[in-house]
């Protein structure tokens, strides 16, 4: 590596800054880097050590670009980095919430990395000023209106249509990160300077699924952070949000992010993070109040606001039986309170029979595999809803069945088994040997043939009233998905409504029509129970 010194610029656009903001920050000054930070108001709470300079040299506010979804700055914010590296020298750039674990160097003034094997994230970003990729950005960036077409070409003849129409779609109402990370990777493979990306041990270790192992006490994270790695993104929005809502407001001191805010001496409690608008409404002494597009259209009867606050999962904790929520969310499972609340419903089926011997098979064990571009022989290192099932059925024998490697998870009563779903036949001789299952719960891929693929094997394998669930109906892997194919979601519904199946494929659909006999019930329900939602979680019972 060249001996060159690199200053990090970084932007925070007003306000103050919270204890978050300032260890990456502070991170980057320990280091040894000048930093520059630029803004476009008054700031406060801001570390010392570090260059103020004012934004609007670099772009003026009245240019100012939101994402119309979110209304997140991320486009200005997009456009501001390239702009900022085109004037400086010797600049790299880095986002608020990227934390600096040692100091950055380069030979040639290119320094970015992969986040996943399929892209390239700019939220660290060194491009020389003279560089054809950071032209190209800025070249595409110059017009609002420009078509991207890396997102494939039935998106790219929409946006055409719509152009030759004389409504031509603007930047804030394409993709999220239309000008940030998914233009970085465009532009980096067009010109050949993608060879300068580093692995994604050097920017990115954590990945986004992986994101809360940063909270979690004691957790070893040396399968992630080497001694190749210069930066760690922290998921700044995200990680607040968990903060205010999960953690108190602060990590615990033995979390990784509690330890390095130990070591820069950073006080959370001078810093504090933004209140949620539960809390805020609290702090009111008003109720949080959320609209929705239903309760826009509404014409009928006005229904009043609830006169307190909702109740926390937490305070329904350890009350009455052996709750299923309260064991998700101690093993943080995204089916419990936290996200999805497939426990909810799952606790109402499960408790008279949950001190029974059962057979319970899982599909699909941990976040990250190939359906989030994650690699086949991926490294994995917990299998937290698995966990909750042991603990919730003490007398079951408990199988879990992955793409992945899951056999050094040496628990009593767990049963690996490791399985290709793509095919039925892969299916059937992973299982071949298997005693009947009282409860299957397919969270794999999502795809919808290999749903239909387990369905169809291992349904009729199941012992009479048994109950086989399928999660998140809603969401299927595009590189994944083979066009054409019937959705489940689709196939089951047509099954309620019609008593018949429909299928693209007629010998699938006969199959499934030939299984009827055994179907004592089908129910689907929507995200978060909300009948203004859409159907996502399918619950099948065995006559």
């Amino acid at each position: 590596m060249a001996g060159k010194e690199y200053q990090i610029a970084a932007l925070w656009m007003e306000g103050s800054l919270s204890f978050l903001e300032q260890l990456c920050l502070k991170s980057f000054v320990d280091a040894g880097h000048h930093v520059k930070l630029y803004h476009y108001g008054p700031l406060q709470n801001v570390p010392d050590g570090m260059e103020m300079a004012d934004a609007a040299d670099v772009l003026p506010r009245t240019d100012f670009l939101a994402h119309a979804r979110t209304g997140s700055p991320a486009l200005h914010s997009d456009l501001f980095r390239y702009k900022m590296l085109e004037q400086e020298k010797d600049t790299i750039w880095a986002d608020t919430d990227a934390y600096c674990m040692k100091k950055f160097e380069t030979p040639n003034g290119h320094f970015y990395g992969w986040e996943s094997d399929k892209h390239i994230n700019g939220g660290v970003l060194g491009l020389p000023s003279d560089c054809d990729t950071l032209r190209e950005l800025l070249e595409f960036t110059s017009d609002e209106f420009a078509i991207p077409t890396w997102y494939g070409d039935d998106y790219t003849r929409e946006l055409e249509e719509a152009k030759d129409a004389g409504n031509p779609v603007h930047a804030s109402e394409q993709p999220w990160g239309v000008w940030g990370p998914h233009a970085v990777t465009h532009f980096l493979h067009k010109t050949g300077e993608a060879k300068f990306a580093l692995a994604q041990e050097g920017l990115y270790p954590v990945t986004y699924k992986d994101r809360r192992n940063m909270l979690k006490r004691n957790f070893d994270m040396t399968p992630y952070i080497t001694e190749n790695t210069f930066s760690v993104h922290l998921y700044g929005r995200r990680m607040r949000a968990r903060l205010v809502e999960k953690e108190g407001g602060e990590p615990h001191p033995k979390s990784l992010l509690g330890q390095l805010i130990k070591k820069h001496g950073i006080d959370p409690a001078k810093a504090p993070l933004p209140m949620s608008r539960a809390q805020k409404a609290a702090a009111d002494g008003k109720p949080e109040k959320k609209e929705n597009k239903a309760e826009k259209k509404a014409s009928t009867a006005v229904i009043s606001a609830p006169k307190v606050a909702p109740l926390a999962q937490s305070e329904r904790a350890g009350i009455g039986q052996v709750n299923l929520t309260d064991i998700a969310d101690s093993f943080e499972v995204e089916k419990g309170s936290k996200k999805h609340r497939y426990t909810d419903l799952y606790q109402m089926l499960f408790s008279p029979m949950r001190t029974r011997k059962l057979n319970v098979m899982e599909l699909g064990l941990q976040n990250g595999g190939p359906e989030s571009d994650g690699a086949v022989d991926r490294k994995t290192t917990d299998a937290p809803s698995i966990r909750m099932w042991l603990e919730y059925f003490p007398k079951a024998e408990v199988y879990g069945l992955d793409i992945s490697d899951f056999s050094w998870l040496k628990e009593e009563r767990f049963n690996f088994v490791q399985c290709d779903m793509e095919t039925r036949e892969n299916i059937a001789a992973a299982t071949e040997d298997l005693p009947k299952m009282d409860i299957i719960v397919d969270d794999a891929s999502h795809a919808s043939h290999h749903q239909q693929n387990a369905f169809l094997e291992l349904f009729p394998k199941m012992a009479s009233g048994g109950i086989y669930t399928i999660e998140s109906l809603r969401w299927q892997p595009k590189h994944i998905e083979i066009k054409g194919t019937t959705k489940t979601a689709d196939l089951f519904y047509g099954y309620q409504k019609d008593g018949a199946f429909s299928h693209s494929d007629k010998a699938i659909e006969a199959e499934l029509n030939g299984l009827r006999k055994h179907i004592s019930g089908c129910f689907m329900y929507q995200v978060g129970y909300d009948k203004n939602r859409k159907d996502q979680f399918m619950v099948i019972q065995k006559r």
